[in-house]
């Protein structure tokens, strides 16, 4: 209780981020879904100076959370077909590392330093660390966890950034290829971002990604925090302290 009094206390701007990234994308995606709706033309045969602008513009919006990152999946596939999909991964990359950087440059290493004044959480973080790849794979496999949110928190604890990016890039791929299949399968944009009809394959796709994401990550911390509360453990980290 006493670290999260002091974190609303001490941390709002951290806190206030973390609010704006969970609520904007319902706002951006609407957004995005009538300008593109409107300005279709020049999508259905875009040059490759119009591609990039609009890679760079959907890059801009999944940093800063104003889209969501399956609706822009969907929609890519939809306007842009396969040809737009190597354009869509490298923008993820791209999207990751800028909300990654922006992270820590709005954090500063409060939320670390914050930590480290509470042994049991700043241990069990550490362990936590220690398995980032994992950690963040199994974030990146969940289709309910918001994209710009979770490179935040990332971020902010001290995960390692080439791990972060190679294990966002591997967790997200197998929800990004299916979404973006969808995509280049539907017929009218609208109705696809309203009701995306993924059939049973999707249901039960989505379903599998939850479950490993959830079961996988409950796991992680279980035994992180066994880890982190052993006696060795305990006595170490009193005297690192």
């Amino acid at each position: 209780m006493a670290f999260l009094r002091e974190l609303f206390q001490q941390h709002t701007s951290t806190l206030v981020s973390l609010l704006l990234l969970a609520g904007l994308p319902l706002v951006g995606d609407s957004l995005l879904t009538w300008g593109l709706h409107e300005n279709a033309d020049w999508l259905r045969n875009p040059t490759l100076g119009q591609m990039v602008l609009y890679f760079v513009v959907v890059a801009f919006t999944m940093t800063f959370a104003l889209t969501h990152t399956t609706v822009v999946v969907l929609v890519t596939g939809f306007y842009l077909g396969w040809k737009g999909f190597p354009g869509m991964l490298l923008t993820y990359m791209l999207a990751a590392l800028l909300g990654y950087l922006l992270a820590v440059s709005l954090d500063r290493g409060k939320v670390i330093g914050l930590l480290e004044r509470f042994p049991k959480a700043h241990a069990v973080m550490q362990e936590l660390r220690g398995d980032s790849w994992r950690l963040v794979l199994l974030t990146r496999l969940s289709p309910v966890l918001p994209f710009a949110l979770i490179t935040f928190i990332l971020a902010v604890v001290g995960v390692p950034r080439r791990q972060f990016l190679t294990a966002s890039v591997v967790g997200m791929l197998p929800r990004t290829v299916f979404f973006y299949w969808l995509g280049t399968k539907a017929q009218d944009v609208l109705a696809l971002i309203q009701n995306p009809d993924t059939g049973t394959a999707g249901k039960v796709l989505v379903a599998v990604l939850l479950a490993v994401s959830l079961f996988g990550l409950y796991f992680l911390f279980s035994q992180a925090l066994k880890r982190a509360l052993r006696p060795d453990a305990t006595s170490a980290q009193k005297n690192f302290s």
